[in-house]
Protein backbone atom coordinates (compact mmCIF):
# COMPACT_ATOMS: atom_id res chain seq x y z
CA UNK A 1 0.00 0.00 0.00
CA UNK A 2 1.33 3.23 -1.41
CA UNK A 3 1.02 6.34 1.79
CA UNK A 4 0.63 9.93 0.27
CA UNK A 5 3.42 11.28 0.29
CA UNK A 6 3.55 15.34 1.42
CA UNK A 7 4.95 18.41 -0.50
CA UNK A 8 7.61 18.35 1.40
CA UNK A 9 9.88 16.19 3.39
CA UNK A 10 11.10 17.24 7.17
CA UNK A 11 14.12 17.29 5.71
CA UNK A 12 13.15 20.62 3.17
CA UNK A 13 11.64 22.68 6.38
CA UNK A 14 8.68 20.90 7.67
CA UNK A 15 8.75 20.54 11.24
CA UNK A 16 7.13 17.56 13.24
CA UNK A 17 6.40 18.94 16.32
CA UNK A 18 2.89 18.51 17.32
CA UNK A 19 2.84 15.36 15.14
CA UNK A 20 2.56 11.73 15.91
CA UNK A 21 5.47 9.24 14.92
CA UNK A 22 4.11 5.78 13.76
CA UNK A 23 6.44 2.87 14.00
CA UNK A 24 6.12 0.53 10.58
CA UNK A 25 6.43 -3.13 10.65
CA UNK A 26 10.48 -2.89 9.37
CA UNK A 27 11.39 -1.02 12.31
CA UNK A 28 14.21 -3.70 13.69
CA UNK A 29 14.93 -2.00 16.57
CA UNK A 30 12.77 -3.57 19.33
CA UNK A 31 12.79 -0.42 21.54
CA UNK A 32 10.52 1.13 19.22
CA UNK A 33 8.56 -1.48 17.67
CA UNK A 34 5.09 -0.64 17.12
CA UNK A 35 5.34 2.12 18.99
CA UNK A 36 3.26 5.62 18.60
CA UNK A 37 5.79 8.82 19.75
CA UNK A 38 4.75 12.48 20.45
CA UNK A 39 7.14 15.27 18.85
CA UNK A 40 8.04 17.74 21.54
CA UNK A 41 11.05 19.18 19.81
CA UNK A 42 12.16 19.16 15.86
CA UNK A 43 14.52 21.36 13.88
CA UNK A 44 17.61 21.15 12.23
CA UNK A 45 19.52 20.40 15.67
CA UNK A 46 18.00 17.51 15.88
CA UNK A 47 14.55 15.91 16.90
CA UNK A 48 12.83 14.82 20.33
CA UNK A 49 9.55 12.92 21.15
CA UNK A 50 8.08 10.76 24.35
CA UNK A 51 6.85 7.42 23.11
CA UNK A 52 2.93 7.40 24.38
CA UNK A 53 2.20 3.33 24.04
CA UNK A 54 4.69 1.19 25.66
CA UNK A 55 3.98 1.37 29.39
CA UNK A 56 7.10 1.10 32.20
CA UNK A 57 6.65 -2.57 34.06
CA UNK A 58 8.85 -2.36 36.55
CA UNK A 59 7.34 0.90 38.74
CA UNK A 60 4.00 1.99 39.28
CA UNK A 61 3.12 5.80 39.54
CA UNK A 62 2.98 5.50 43.62
CA UNK A 63 6.31 3.62 43.60
CA UNK A 64 7.52 6.43 42.18
CA UNK A 65 6.00 9.18 44.27
CA UNK A 66 7.74 6.98 47.19
CA UNK A 67 11.45 7.10 45.23
CA UNK A 68 11.03 10.94 44.35
CA UNK A 69 10.20 11.56 47.62
CA UNK A 70 6.83 13.26 47.03
CA UNK A 71 4.15 10.74 48.84
CA UNK A 72 5.94 8.06 51.11
CA UNK A 73 4.58 4.65 50.01
CA UNK A 74 1.49 2.92 51.78
CA UNK A 75 0.76 6.90 52.20
CA UNK A 76 -2.07 5.99 49.22
CA UNK A 77 -5.14 7.77 51.26
CA UNK A 78 -3.27 11.54 50.37
CA UNK A 79 -3.21 10.14 46.80
CA UNK A 80 -5.96 11.48 44.91
CA UNK A 81 -7.71 7.70 43.79
CA UNK A 82 -7.70 8.47 40.04
CA UNK A 83 -4.26 8.29 39.60
CA UNK A 84 -3.75 5.11 41.91
CA UNK A 85 -3.73 2.90 39.51
CA UNK A 86 -2.63 5.08 36.32
CA UNK A 87 0.33 3.79 33.95
CA UNK A 88 4.18 5.13 34.15
CA UNK A 89 5.21 5.00 30.21
CA UNK A 90 8.59 4.37 29.06
CA UNK A 91 9.33 7.38 27.25
CA UNK A 92 12.73 6.13 25.20
CA UNK A 93 16.09 5.04 25.75
CA UNK A 94 17.55 7.76 26.72
CA UNK A 95 17.58 9.24 30.31
CA UNK A 96 15.28 6.61 31.49
CA UNK A 97 15.79 7.84 35.14
CA UNK A 98 14.38 11.64 34.05
CA UNK A 99 10.12 12.24 34.28
CA UNK A 100 8.35 13.89 31.43
CA UNK A 101 4.74 14.74 31.73
CA UNK A 102 2.87 15.53 28.77
CA UNK A 103 -0.37 17.35 29.62
CA UNK A 104 -3.23 19.61 28.52
CA UNK A 105 -2.45 22.90 28.63
CA UNK A 106 -4.69 23.82 31.63
CA UNK A 107 -1.75 23.35 33.89
CA UNK A 108 0.97 25.82 33.69
CA UNK A 109 4.31 26.24 35.45
CA UNK A 110 6.18 29.45 34.60
CA UNK A 111 9.64 29.08 33.04
CA UNK A 112 9.15 24.99 33.43
CA UNK A 113 6.20 24.28 31.11
CA UNK A 114 6.55 24.03 27.27
CA UNK A 115 3.42 24.87 24.88
CA UNK A 116 4.36 22.71 22.26
CA UNK A 117 0.90 22.38 19.76
CA UNK A 118 -2.98 21.64 19.84
CA UNK A 119 -3.42 22.13 24.01
CA UNK A 120 -0.55 19.77 24.60
CA UNK A 121 2.46 21.12 26.77
CA UNK A 122 5.16 19.30 28.25
CA UNK A 123 6.67 19.84 32.18
CA UNK A 124 9.44 17.89 33.24
CA UNK A 125 9.57 19.01 36.79
CA UNK A 126 8.69 17.46 40.00
CA UNK A 127 6.03 20.11 40.95
CA UNK A 128 3.76 19.00 38.72
CA UNK A 129 3.91 14.96 40.53
CA UNK A 130 2.82 16.62 43.60
CA UNK A 131 0.34 18.47 41.84
CA UNK A 132 -1.16 15.23 40.01
CA UNK A 133 -1.08 13.33 43.45
CA UNK A 134 -3.20 15.43 44.76
CA UNK A 135 -5.37 15.85 41.99
CA UNK A 136 -4.47 19.79 41.43
CA UNK A 137 -2.81 18.26 38.33
CA UNK A 138 -3.82 19.15 34.60
CA UNK A 139 -6.93 17.57 33.79
CA UNK A 140 -5.10 14.89 30.85
CA UNK A 141 -2.22 13.83 31.16
CA UNK A 142 0.66 10.98 30.55
CA UNK A 143 3.90 10.56 32.64
CA UNK A 144 6.85 9.09 30.90
CA UNK A 145 10.49 8.02 32.25
CA UNK A 146 12.77 8.78 29.22
CA UNK A 147 12.29 10.04 25.78
CA UNK A 148 13.39 9.36 22.36
CA UNK A 149 16.06 12.10 20.48
CA UNK A 150 17.86 11.93 17.19
CA UNK A 151 20.69 14.04 16.08
CA UNK A 152 20.54 16.50 13.74
CA UNK A 153 19.30 14.46 10.21
CA UNK A 154 19.03 11.10 11.73
CA UNK A 155 14.96 11.42 12.39
CA UNK A 156 14.44 12.72 8.37
CA UNK A 157 16.66 9.19 7.17
CA UNK A 158 14.91 7.13 9.21
CA UNK A 159 11.50 8.56 7.51
CA UNK A 160 13.15 8.28 4.23
CA UNK A 161 14.12 4.54 4.80
CA UNK A 162 9.91 3.92 5.42
CA UNK A 163 10.65 3.65 9.26
CA UNK A 164 7.82 5.78 10.28
CA UNK A 165 4.80 7.61 9.24
CA UNK A 166 3.78 11.01 10.54
CA UNK A 167 0.42 12.47 10.99
CA UNK A 168 -1.49 15.71 13.02
CA UNK A 169 -1.30 14.60 16.73
CA UNK A 170 -4.43 13.92 18.29
CA UNK A 171 -5.27 14.52 21.98
CA UNK A 172 -7.74 11.32 22.15
CA UNK A 173 -5.10 8.96 21.41
CA UNK A 174 -2.15 11.22 23.17
CA UNK A 175 -4.20 10.55 26.66
CA UNK A 176 -6.05 7.26 25.45
CA UNK A 177 -6.09 5.16 28.66
CA UNK A 178 -5.78 1.78 27.70
CA UNK A 179 -2.25 1.94 25.60
CA UNK A 180 -2.60 -1.42 23.55
CA UNK A 181 -5.18 0.88 21.22
CA UNK A 182 -3.12 3.92 20.92
CA UNK A 183 -1.12 1.76 17.54
CA UNK A 184 -4.12 0.95 15.36
CA UNK A 185 -6.12 4.26 16.29
CA UNK A 186 -3.10 6.06 14.97
CA UNK A 187 -2.63 4.40 11.99
CA UNK A 188 -6.52 5.12 11.35
CA UNK A 189 -5.95 8.40 11.96
CA UNK A 190 -3.52 8.32 8.77
CA UNK A 191 -6.23 6.19 7.40
CA UNK A 192 -4.17 3.13 7.18
CA UNK A 193 -5.06 -0.70 8.13
CA UNK A 194 -2.21 -2.84 9.42
CA UNK A 195 -2.64 -5.60 7.97
CA UNK A 196 -2.37 -3.80 4.34
CA UNK A 197 1.22 -2.13 5.21
CA UNK A 198 4.65 -2.98 3.40
CA UNK A 199 7.83 -1.71 3.44
CA UNK A 200 6.66 2.15 1.42
CA UNK A 201 6.36 4.81 3.71
CA UNK A 202 5.10 8.70 3.08
CA UNK A 203 3.48 11.30 5.47
CA UNK A 204 -0.32 12.31 5.91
Amino acid sequence: MKMPKSKRSPGQGTTLEGQLLVAMPIMTDKRFARSVIYMCAHSKDGAMGLIINHRADHITFPDLLDRLGIIPKGANDTIASDFLDREVHSGGPVETGRGFVLHTADYHATDSTLEIAGGVSLTATIDILKAIAIGRGPQRSILALGYAGWSPGQLESEIQANGWLNCPADPEIIFETDLDLKYEKALAKIGVNPSFLVSEAGHC
